[in-house]
């Protein structure tokens, strides 16, 4: 009876910890999903309504880490023709985002400048898959589980997921960029 009675602390203490806004009852596009911001704060993604968002999952200890400069550059150079990049930690993937989101944050300031919004930490893949990244990984021509470190979603103007690019494409490859600018250029609903 004690082992359960630990077992069930355990279980909870890390149910809180992975503590995720609820998945929306009937998602149809990217803006009804709501992310835990990197400070707690809820973030519910119907505030960028009407925006391109480009969703990135990222961790700090990767061989693709240094793209966090290309990901900077392109929210920079796009931010106000209405790109928002979001960063979104995992540690899916062999270990490489240990830290804790205080942790995270201070890095990605301090190490690459990051101003763009950044989430907590949380699973792209498996069993306790984000929901936003369950809704993304099933959408029709973009499906598939994230295969690793800096997946980029670009969400077009109307919430539907426009482009999907795998780590190895670089935020500012070409193809990156037609895609962000014909997301930019299409009218918003």
């Amino acid at each position: 009876m004690r082992f359960l009675a630990i077992c069930s602390l355990l279980l909870g203490a890390t149910a809180a910890a992975n503590d995720e806004p609820p998945a929306p009852a009937d998602p149809r596009s990217a803006y009804d999903f709501t992310l835990r911001a990197i400070d707690g704060r809820p973030y519910p993604l119907a505030q960028h309504r009407g925006q391109v968002l480009l969703i990135v999952n990222v961790a700090s200890r990767c061989g693709f880490t240094p793209q966090y400069e290309g990901l900077q550059a392109l929210y920079e150079r796009y931010r106000e023709r209405g790109l928002l990049v979001i960063g979104v930690p995992s540690n899916d993937f062999l270990w490489q985002e240990p830290g804790s989101n205080e942790e995270i944050a201070a890095f990605c300031r301090s190490t690459y400048g990051v101003s763009f919004p950044m989430m907590a930490k949380t699973a792209v893949t498996g069993r306790r898959i984000n929901p936003l990244y369950r809704w993304l990984t099933a959408q029709p021509g973009f499906s598939g589980a994230i295969s690793w470190n800096f997946n980029k979603f670009l969400i077009g103007r109307d919430g539907q997921v426009a482009a999907r690019f795998g780590s190895r494409t670089a935020p500012l490859a070409a193809e990156v960029l037609r895609a962000v600018e014909a997301a930019l250029n299409a009218a918003a609903p």
